[in-house]
């Protein structure tokens, strides 16, 4: 939706997008067009993230109680003069078997940055999804060969889902090659990505190291226990989407591997922090994802040798997702109106009652 829309003096609700709203802007558009709308605004946004004013700075959060696993974190960006959009996000390995929940669960919500009225809320869990998939699609797109054809998996759950399809609309897919320590979750695959239409096969690691041309590390590897790839038979030109590091002393790349390909972080600041960047230092990093999207010429050098995108997902990519939603939004109608913020008829009395 518009910020002409959302600023409109009449309107002093909040915009609430529910699941069953979400569902239906995704249905009746069709996923791939979600997709392609979200990877080409991404991609504008990364762009025009160099000349902008705008602020993401490093999530912070809290660790869980003792005992348990994961974080709670909050995500803001700044877009001065405009709006401010913030993201809070759940990340509970231990959802999808005990509770039969998403791993990463969040919310999104929209300020005015002029009043500091809440404009919107939205659900989290699938604009993270498709938000952190694209972005995996416009770095590979920069930093892999054209063509490639065999994608690699390590985990197959949820985000290895939208890895799967953002991909799929870059390259000419034909093959994936799946690998998770649950086997139920790499059984399960095929059905959940069936609606793409390419061959899907159960893989050992090395197998996937070996063909893929693309590897994509999606896991839930906890702190201390990585990492998950080897590194040992990597085609000589591979990229890799590393997806899973988000805190201090997790990554799933050896360090080895790191230290002689070239590294592009998302978020340079954060990736160093809790990304797989936290294994190496400044100045061994290339350039972040926004430079090369603003340069792409930059990044051809770099195609016939291993390059490592190390995606840990910041608030910029929350905030044009969130603005891909309002706008789908708008043009179907779709999105319920709440006075969800107690606005008193006199400004000065809070007692007052519209």
């Amino acid at each position: 939706m518009s910020e002409a829309i959302l600023h409109e003096g009449e309107h002093v609700e909040t915009l609430v997008l529910t699941q069953q709203h979400v569902a239906k802007l995704v249905s009746s558009g069709g996923r791939d067009r979600f997709m392609d709308l979200m990877i080409d605004r991404l991609r504008k946004a990364f762009v025009a993230a160099r000349e902008s004013n705008g602020t993401t700075p490093p999530r912070e959060g809290f660790l869980r109680c003792p005992g348990e696993t994961g974080v709670i974190e909050w995500m803001p960006h700044h877009q001065p003069g405009s709006s401010m959009t913030l993201k809070t996000v759940a990340y509970t390995p231990s959802n999808p078997a005990e509770f039969r929940l998403p791993t990463i669960i969040g919310s999104l919500t929209r300020y005015d940055d002029v009043t500091g009225r809440l404009l919107a809320v939205c659900d989290g869990i699938l604009p993270t999804a498709i938000r952190t998939g694209a972005a995996s699609a416009i770095a590979s797109s920069l930093l892999a060969l054209p063509g490639g054809r065999v994608l690699g998996l390590i985990g197959a759950g949820a985000q290895a889902v939208t890895q799967a399809h953002a991909l799929s609309r870059v390259f000419p897919l034909e093959r994936i090659l799946v690998y998770d320590i649950d086997e139920t979750h790499a059984a399960s695959y095929a059905d959940r990505v069936d609606f793409l239409g390419l061959e899907v096969r159960i893989a050992s690691v090395a197998e996937i190291e070996a063909n893929a041309d693309i590897i994509c590390t999606v896991t839930s590897v906890g702190v201390g226990e990585g990492p998950v790839l080897t590194g040992e038979h990597l085609q000589s030109h591979v990229h890799i989407n590393a997806i899973g590091a988000d805190l201090v002393g997790k990554f799933e790349v050896p360090k080895a591997l790191l230290e002689s390909a070239f590294v592009a972080p998302d978020h340079v600041a954060q990736a160093l922090r809790e990304g797989e960047c936290q294994q190496l230092e400044p100045g061994d990093l290339g350039p972040d994802l926004m430079a090369l999207c603003a340069d792409p010429r930059a990044a051809e050098e770099f195609r016939d040798r291993i390059t490592i995108f190390d995606s840990t997902g910041f608030a910029l990519e929350d905030h044009v997702a969130f603005d891909v939603l309002l706008e789908l939004a708008e043009e179907a109608g779709v999105g319920e109106r709440v006075r969800l913020e107690h606005l008193p008829e006199d400004a000065l009395n809070p007692y007052s009652f519209h």
